[in-house]
């Protein structure tokens, strides 16, 4: 099975990681779009454009069965786009997990850390809308400007970083907020600093596993049964923090076993 994800930078391989955990049998090609990030600043038009290019070379390049798009931003400007034109491959896209977050809070009042480009949209809008009729909950949403920046610079437990998250944390805390959704694919790789913040006993919902379900799901209707070790490679189409690659793979696999090359999209 050849899967082919991409994301405007790093945050997309806490989705490749998950992949690697829960599926097997697979030849993973990412794509760190680094030379286009972020796509938060983007019109919604330069990204829907970006994203049928970065497929398009998936597809002709490397003739992937399944196209994930590990970044909440992209989904929103291009996910119907690429299956309409794209009907025959399986398509992932990425959301905020306020479904899930409904189903864990005792307080009611859930937290949303995501980009402001993914708060606006009309995919995040719908999907708040319809899901919080289950329950009478109350939503904190926060843009977190910079953010992405910060990690992809390999500034994770730097004074500015943490300094960020907690001008945007301490609100959360001060009205009882138990479930965090991390709505953007990098956030997951300062869960640790969150926790910190608002204490370990926080729900933090990231995307990853649900969409390494999800392609697991769709494969077995495909007839995809396979358990050997995944084969991951990683392009990116401008400069990439290697240091960031090991970390956010560590404990989870061998970094040498793992290809990084530069590419032109």
């Amino acid at each position: 099975m050849k899967i082919g994800v991409f994301d405007s930078g790093l945050g997309g391989l806490t989705v490749v990681k998950a992949i690697d955990k829960y599926f097997k049998g697979a030849d993973i090609l990412y794509i760190a779009d680094t030379i286009f990030a972020p796509y938060g600043d983007k019109t919604h038009e330069a990204i829907k454009n970006r994203c049928i290019l970065i497929s398009e070379f998936l597809i002709k390049n490397h003739n992937i069965e399944a196209l994930i798009v590990a970044c909440n931003t992209a989904t929103s400007a291009a996910i119907k786009e690429l299956r309409n034109l794209y009907p025959n491959l399986i398509v992932i896209g990425t959301e905020p997990g306020i479904k899930p977050a409904i189903e864990l809070t005792k307080t009611l009042n859930i937290g949303v850390l995501a980009t402001t480009a993914t708060l606006k949209g009309e995919k995040y809008q719908l999907l708040v809308n319809q899901l919080s009729k289950q329950k009478p909950i109350k939503l904190y949403e926060q843009a977190c400007l910079g953010l992405v920046e910060q990690i992809e610079k390999g500034e994770i437990n730097s004074f500015k970083t943490n300094e960020m998250l907690k001008k945007w944390l301490e609100p959360m805390i001060e009205n009882s907020v138990d479930t965090i959704v991390l709505g953007c694919t990098h956030y997951p790789i300062v869960s640790d600093n969150i926790k910190d913040i608002m204490g370990k006993e926080i729900n933090l919902i990231e995307t990853g596993q649900a969409i390494a379900n999800r392609l697991e799901y769709l494969c077995k209707i495909k007839g995809h049964c396979n358990f050997d070790p995944n084969k991951i490679s990683i392009l990116h189409t401008g400069n990439i923090n290697k240091n960031m690659i090991k970390k956010i793979f560590e404990n989870n696999k061998n970094i040498d076993e793992i290809e990084v090359r530069k590419c032109e999209i």
